[in-house]
């Protein structure tokens, strides 16, 4: 098949690129509507079996809400929510364990795979790889702030990097579903944001790359005329301060900040429905998100 001067000329740009990031780690956080697309699942992976190829070292971090959800409907439980966590019962976190482990895991590893890659399915538990203690959450009533026990939701600890660096020495794709092990060897369901974060930081991760649902960062998320390419993290948390970044963007913004306060030298917030925005954000001078660093 014949390139036209567009494709040449990306290919052209990509070139320095490919040459600064051989042999760097590349953390991706996979999750939102680019999970739940089968298409666009494909056209993701493939970005990630193609950084792989091009010599880097890509570790995927990925969710699983919604299929948390969908589970627990099957088996005849109310999901509750405080402060926008799960409330997660020791029957809940087995059946989180069941959608993260046993199925998305599985099934991103198989299609990794079949798409060429090197990809072997992880979870906290493996040899202790994410150590995690008991989340509590913040309600707040009457003007204080009160410590609520919401089950086996937990905080990272802890990362055990020897296993992730094992296996990127020897040419595979970690695929790392979000649990951690507590001290007793009880599993704790994890936000994976959080995860991502705290694996890009402990493996001084040339890059984390933050799927979401939308473009980027906005300085007002109700407006996006207000698009913002570049800011640093002192500057994401004072939109976060101001109410400027809300919801569920907001662990994604944090994710960026533990990465770079751990050691990854920049971090990258994408919209994962697009098709390979993955691989413009990495090989284009502008690319197509939003780039959070410590400083510009």
């Amino acid at each position: 098949m014949l390139m036209n001067d567009n494709q040449v000329q990306t290919l052209v740009e990509a070139l320095p690129y490919l040459s600064d990031f051989k042999n760097k780690t590349i953390v991706v956080k996979y999750g939102g509507n680019a999970m739940l697309n089968d298409e666009l699942k494909n056209k993701v992976l493939q970005d990630i079996v193609f950084l792989q190829c091009a010599g880097m070292r890509p570790v995927v971090v990925h969710g699983g809400g919604p299929e948390i959800t969908r589970m627990l409907v099957q088996a005849g439980k109310k999901s509750e929510f405080v402060s926008g966590l799960r409330v997660t019962d020791a029957e809940s976190v087995g059946i989180a364990e069941m959608a993260l482990v046993g199925k998305i895991n599985t099934d991103l590893v198989a299609r990794l795979n079949t798409l060429g890659g090197k990809a072997v399915g992880l979870n906290g538990k493996d040899a202790k790889l994410i150590c995690a203690k008991k989340h509590l959450a913040d309600v707040y009533e009457n003007g204080e702030v009160n410590l609520v026990d919401i089950g086996y939701v937990g905080n990272v600890e802890h990362i055990n990097t020897e296993l992730i660096d094992c296996l990127l020495d020897n040419g595979f794709i970690p695929v790392i579903a979000p649990t951690g092990v507590g001290a007793q060897g009880e599993t704790y369901n994890i936000n994976a944001d959080s995860v991502a974060g705290e694996i890009a930081g402990a493996l001084k991760a040339e890059k984390l790359l933050v799927l979401t649902d939308v473009r980027g960062i906005y300085s007002d998320y109700r407006d996006e005329n207000s698009f913002i390419s570049t800011l640093t993290f002192e500057k994401a948390q004072e939109l976060i301060i101001r109410g400027k970044i809300d919801g569920g963007m907001i662990p994604k913004v944090r994710a960026c900040i533990t990465a770079l306060s751990g050691g990854a030298k920049k971090t990258h917030i994408i919209d994962g429905r697009a098709e390979h925005t993955i691989l413009m954000e990495i090989f284009s001078d502008e690319g197509v998100g939003t780039e959070v660093v410590k400083e510009i």
